[in-house]
């Protein structure tokens, strides 16, 4: 009887681990699918034309995808040497390690610990809870065992090590690599392999840029443990255990250039690319991030330049009210002045900066992208490039003086008397010098002499919309941002060839390009017409109202731009190969100081900016190259450029009362 009692005890303890399996079999629909078909949320990355990175993007989790053959086998080695030595031998789950495991639990009387196997870890990070208790265990053991009915145990450490979590926000072995030693994985050495192996037991306890020694002690047990396999030899050992790794404590998204990232984001999701956080881009960019700081420094250094003179404004201000209580003060508000700057290469249209504010962390609002101001003079050389093309050149006569032009609007008769910034005329003065000076009186009287309907239609090419059919259009009453200036002044720093601006390269996403950039260009005018333009652009930085902008060593070309009451402060320029663009101005339309100006204000920002592009390429083209065709001719002890289009004045020829003629 006894002997009955304990064989049928025997028999169910020995069926009892079967029949507790077959419940949970029947009970549960064990789908791998979604390791099977593995294809988790990955981290786009954003470069600058040099590959570079700018920053990265991502949803919820920061992931690098590393295909299996991407991995080092040290990486395989290492972890295998200390999470489950049998990987390559068990079915999924280890048997005696299961066994070892449940007399310490029956001993200690706790939740179930240890034994699991690198694909039971993986099953329980992607399938299941973390609840410590038995029922997780065998659900983790009966979904291991068909994983892998399913992949291959390479394909389990694939996605194993894409999978964990790695500490810092860092999810995947690639993504740690790249975040704690700015490493791909083929450089890591084996001491920085074994942090890396040895983070997933304890994330945050084992993380070198918390705990550096904890996490070198835990580095070097995977690394004793190799060397105990046979794995590593006596002097890899050594040495490893020697080596202390430079850890990066960097924010997830290593955001450098945020208006860059947020305007390729834009793009990007404008182009139907909506998983742009999630699908794991490789966005190449035509920006330069060392010049991308050159201009945010560049725009930094001239608004502080403005507030310095503010306030020396205000004071000169207040001490007038004290001698003149009468007088009235001119209201300095500064809290709301901002700037832009955008600069590219003016033969491929590639943006190679573009700052959108003063401080992005203040307002993120890209001024340069977004932004619609008139671009008051800084929009003349349009109309003066439309003379030229017309045969004009920058000895043509304009006649500046003042006129009373009446109009009517909305049934009611309106006078407009517009004037000069200085408030005075000259009579007759030469193109070159009109637009030197920005002489507002001398250009509308040149819109009036080649025809307003005229000039609208050559407008055309340009491609500039909006235009206002009056004329206006001489004081440049358009609203533009500046990067739709930039583009339109590619026509004069291009040799008449306008491009289009780009921000983008290329993109690839799992080793195919799924975006290329396509240069769109579009012919203007004559590269001679368009250098008799640039000479005169040329002369406004050397000798005009863009004096600010100038810097020494290197050849500059451009245009100042004040709007009615200083409400905008442009100066638009570009050197033999960077075009850049500059606004400063009040968020609310509001007029800035009376005094600050576009040469003054935008002209320092453009002129430190070249500053820094020098000292950063030296080797820079400096000069602009002269077009053949170009006939030069000195008037007035002046040299001044002509072309077969806008051709030289005549000259009558002095006769020689002793020459004698011979017939």
């Amino acid at each position: 009887m006894i002997k009955k009692i304990f064989l049928t005890i025997l028999l169910l303890g020995f069926l009892s681990p079967f029949l507790v399996l077959g419940y949970f079999l029947v009970q549960y629909d064990y789908d791998v699918s979604s390791l099977v078909d593995y294809k988790p949320a990955t981290t786009t990355r954003i470069y600058d034309k040099n590959g570079d990175k700018i920053a990265n993007l991502f949803d919820k989790k920061h992931r690098y995808y590393a295909p299996f053959d991407e991995i080092p086998p040290r990486a395989i080695e290492a972890l295998i040497a200390i999470e489950d030595t049998t990987f390559f031998e068990h079915p999924g789950i280890n048997i005696d390690a299961i066994f070892r495991a449940a007399i310490k639990v029956i001993k200690a009387g706790s939740a179930v610990e240890g034994a699991s196997t690198i694909t039971q870890q993986l099953v329980k990070n992607v399938l299941l809870t973390r609840e410590k208790k038995l029922s997780r265990k065998i659900k983790e053991a009966i979904y291991a065992l068909k994983l892998e009915t399913f992949l291959t145990k390479e394909e389990i450490l694939e996605r194993y090590l894409n999978e964990i979590y790695y500490g810092h926000g860092y999810y995947g072995i690639k993504t740690a690599a790249d975040g704690y030693f700015h490493k791909k994985l083929e450089d890591l050495t084996l001491k920085e392999i074994a942090i890396l192996v040895g983070l997933p037991k304890a994330p945050s306890t084992y993380a070198p840029t918390k705990n550096y020694e904890i996490s070198m002690g835990r580095a070097n047990r995977v690394v004793s443990r190799m060397f105990t396999l046979g794995w590593v030899d006596e002097a890899q050992y050594e040495a490893a255990l020697a080596e202390n790794p430079e850890i990066f404590d960097d924010t997830l998204t290593q955001n450098k250039a945020p208006f860059i990232v947020d305007e390729v984001t834009r793009r990007m999701v404008a182009n139907g690319m909506d998983d742009i956080k999630t699908g794991g881009y490789e966005i190449y960019t035509t920006i330069d991030l060392r010049l991308q700081k050159a201009a945010k420094d560049s725009l930094k250094y001239a608004y502080d330049l403005s507030l310095k003179r503010i306030e020396g404004y205000r004071e000169k201000e207040e001490q007038r009210f004290e001698k003149d209580p009468e007088y009235k003060i001119f209201d300095i508000n500064t809290t709301l002045l901002n700037g832009a700057l955008v600069s590219l290469d003016s033969k491929s249209g590639d943006i190679l900066a573009l700052v959108g504010s003063v401080d992005y962390k203040k307002s993120s609002y890209n001024r340069a992208t977004q932004g619609r101001r008139q671009p008051g003079s800084a929009f003349k050389p349009f109309i003066y490039q439309v003379a030229v093309d017309l045969g004009y050149s920058g000895a043509t006569k304009l006649v500046d003086i003042a006129k009373t032009y009446e109009y009517e609007k909305n049934g009611e008769e309106l006078k407009w008397q517009p004037r000069n910034y200085e408030k005075n005329y000259k009579g007759l003065i030469s193109l070159r010098e009109s637009l030197i000076h920005s002489r507002n009186l001398a250009t509308i009287n040149l819109v009036n002499e080649i025809g307003l309907r005229q000039l609208l239609n050559e407008f055309v090419k340009f491609g500039i919309k909006n235009l206002p059919p009056d004329l206006s259009i001489s004081l440049g009453t358009i609203s533009l941002s500046p990067l739709q200036l930039a583009k339109y002044y590619t026509s004069f720093a291009n040799g008449g060839i306008q491009v289009e601006p780009h921000l983008i390269n290329y993109v690839e996403q799992d080793g195919y390009r799924v975006y290329q950039k396509r240069e769109k260009t579009k012919f203007i005018t004559e590269p001679t017409q368009a250098f008799i333009m640039t000479s005169i652009l040329r002369d406004v930085v050397d000798r005009g109202t863009g004096r600010r902008a100038s810097a020494k060593g290197i050849e500059l070309a451009g245009k100042t731009g004040t709007t009615n009451n200083n409400v905008d402060g442009w100066f638009a320029g570009y050197s033999p190969t960077i075009e850049t663009i500059v606004w400063f101005g009040n968020d609310d339309n509001t007029p800035m100081y009376k005094k600050e100006t576009g040469g003054r204000i935008a002209g320092p920002a453009f002129s430190n900016y070249y500053k820094n592009v020098l000292k950063l390429y030296p080797q820079i083209q400096r000069k602009f190259e002269i077009p053949e065709g170009i006939i030069e001719v000195v008037i007035d002890g002046k040299k001044e450029f002509f072309s077969e289009i806008s051709k030289p004045p005549r000259v009558e020829a002095e006769v020689d009362p002793q020459e004698e003629l011979l017939f």
